[in-house]
């Protein structure tokens, strides 16, 4: 029961994360919100992983720094695939995806559910759909480019949960202090480049990042928590269950964005939330 609520929380928290990120991105550079978050996120939890008993080991940076690298790409992925759109395809098609692959993984690796497991399992993947569905009116058929991105990011996200499920039991959160170093390395990289080619142009550089960064800063420790979240929601309960829990993130931006900024939720979108909640409860019942 305690993995299926730490499971939803790390949805709940990964959702006010993207919700926060995308208010960021409305008055700055995405990349320069989520490599400054991916920053703040690791000033946050290096002095909590000394704090939280665990042992570093070079399993634990290692699998963390791949599951950072992966995360940092797929992020990459995700925002072009959304900028190409329609969003209400692409969006929903990452999120199955992310759930799907590390699902497959889990139970081909022999992690095993009561028979009342799978088709809650099969509920969480359909509502994950609705949830993040937002009917547009006049939405036009994705772009073979905009597929192809949401699909690699998709397969990522997925990749990101099958590494974090590797890192030793006993390292406590330093796997997930390497994650945000490489992440944040990564994307302070891409942009150190662009920041070069503003200059070179004469262009002014990221403007609007002096009001952003309080939600920045809220947008880092947010993300951080999602990860740590994860991370002991793995080491509670299966990969599969898990991640699919997980990959509900978009209720949390859905739920933020009704209320901080009045935005309606479709009737569709109530049915998924409804389904995520049911199917949860079945997965919590004990075998």
């Amino acid at each position: 029961m305690l993995a299926i609520v730490v499971g939803l929380a790390s949805a709940v928290t990964y959702g006010v994360a993207d919700f926060l990120g995308g208010l960021g991105a409305k008055r700055t550079a995405p990349v320069v919100v989520t490599a400054l978050a991916a920053v703040v996120g690791l000033v946050v939890l290096v002095p909590a992983a000394l704090l939280v008993p665990g042992r570093p080991s070079v399993e634990a940076f290692l699998w963390g720094g791949i599951s950072g690298l992966t995360g940092a790409v797929a992020i990459f992925l995700l925002y072009a695939a959304l900028a190409i759109g329609p969003m209400s395809i692409l969006s929903p098609l990452t999120a199955v995806l992310s759930a799907l692959v590390p699902m497959t993984w889990g139970l081909l690796g022999g992690e095993r559910l009561p028979w009342w497991g799978y088709p809650a399992l099969g509920g969480v993947l359909v509502a994950i759909v609705l949830v993040g569905f937002v009917p547009e009116k006049g939405a036009v058929r994705p772009r073979p480019r905009g597929i192809l991105y949401a699909v690699a990011s998709g397969l990522l996200i997925g990749a990101f949960f099958i590494l974090v499920d590797q890192t030793p039991s006993d390292s406590g959160l330093y796997p997930v202090v390497g994650n945000r170093a490489v992440s944040g390395a990564v994307l302070l990289v891409v942009v150190g480049v662009l920041l070069v080619r503003a200059r070179g142009r004469g262009a002014p550089a990221f403007p609007g990042l002096r009001s952003a960064w309080p939600i920045i800063l809220a947008c880092g420790v947010a993300d951080a928590a999602a990860n740590v979240l994860i991370l002991t929601g793995l080491r509670m309960g299966d990969l599969a269950v898990m991640s699919v829990l997980a990959a509900l993130y978009p209720a949390g931006t859905i739920a933020l964005a009704a209320v901080v900024l009045r935005e309606r939720i479709a009737p569709v979108q109530w049915v998924g939330l409804g389904l995520a909640l049911t199917s949860a409860a079945v997965l919590a019942i004990p075998a």
